[in-house]
């Protein structure tokens, strides 16, 4: 019998735990909490042009200009309507050219779960044209699959980099007279 194949969990990327669960539609995934800064009711965004169509724009956060991004779509899950629960989880994310703040749109927020490493399973491989670095397991808790997020890994660098130009000229913008 063959056994499936898995993707390897690079050495160093420690994957036990306390994660914020959230769904995305019928799926829930997690992301540590180390990296949440702040869980909000979903917001006035102001959009920005010729941006990703995974960014959803900008937010003001007490003063600062942060992007936003829709999971769904940068997932490419299918769109759905907004709903009491959507909200937005700031979180805070590295790259090469240092941390960002960075928000995120989710269906909703469920709990904090504290995952032990014989509770995830590596990720299977999906082929050589699928690659998902930004998955760094598969939980198995109370009966179900929760999806767990490297979500420094989620955005390329270059992707950073182009919101980070996009932050810049709205700050910009907003203060034009």
């Amino acid at each position: 019998m063959q056994s499936a194949s898995v993707i390897d969990v690079p050495a160093g990327r420690q994957r036990q735990g306390k994660y914020l669960v959230f769904q995305l539609g019928k799926e829930e995934f997690g992301v540590r909490v180390v990296k949440v800064r702040e869980i909000m009711g979903l917001q006035e965004i102001t959009s920005v042009p010729q941006t990703q169509d995974f960014v959803r724009g900008v937010i003001n956060l007490r003063g600062k200009v942060i992007p936003v991004i829709d999971l769904r779509r940068k997932f490419r899950l299918d769109d759905l309507e907004d709903t009491q629960r959507t909200c937005i989880v700031v979180l805070q994310v590295a790259h090469e050219g240092g941390d960002i703040m960075m928000g995120v749109i989710v269906d909703g927020v469920s709990e904090v779960l504290t995952i032990q490493e014989n509770e995830i399973e590596d990720t299977p491989e999906f082929g050589d044209d699928v690659q998902m670095p930004y998955i760094l397991g598969m939980a198995k808790v109370k009966g179900a699959v929760k999806i767990l997020l490297d979500i420094d890994q989620v955005l390329t660098n270059n992707e950073i980099r182009g919101l980070g130009r996009e932050t810049a000229m709205e700050t910009e913008a907003s203060f034009d007279f």
